[in-house]
């Protein structure tokens, strides 16, 4: 799911950066259908043309998403499932 979109993330992060570093991108199959400064508008928009249909907002940044590290959940010592369990 998604995989076009990530797809086509991937090959214009380069130019989306130089022009749009931290604003929000609207994605849909092949198509960049904008750019926002919020979150927020970029949902927005994307459940007013799409609906139900799936869409991907993401923040662009220099790093890709499966460059993300976090080593306190990687090594088990925060949990996501509960506020309490450490």
């Amino acid at each position: 799911m998604l995989e076009k979109e990530r797809k086509f993330y991937d090959r214009k992060r380069a130019e989306l950066v130089s022009q749009h570093l931290g604003q929000f991108v609207l994605i849909k199959e092949e198509e960049l259908i904008g750019v926002y400064n919020k979150i927020e508008e970029a949902l927005a928009e994307g459940a007013r043309r799409f609906g139900l249909q799936s869409f991907l907002v993401r923040q662009i940044s220099e790093t890709s998403e499966e460059e993300i590290n976090i080593p306190a959940l990687a090594l088990g010592i925060l949990r996501a499932d509960s506020p309490h369990s450490i």
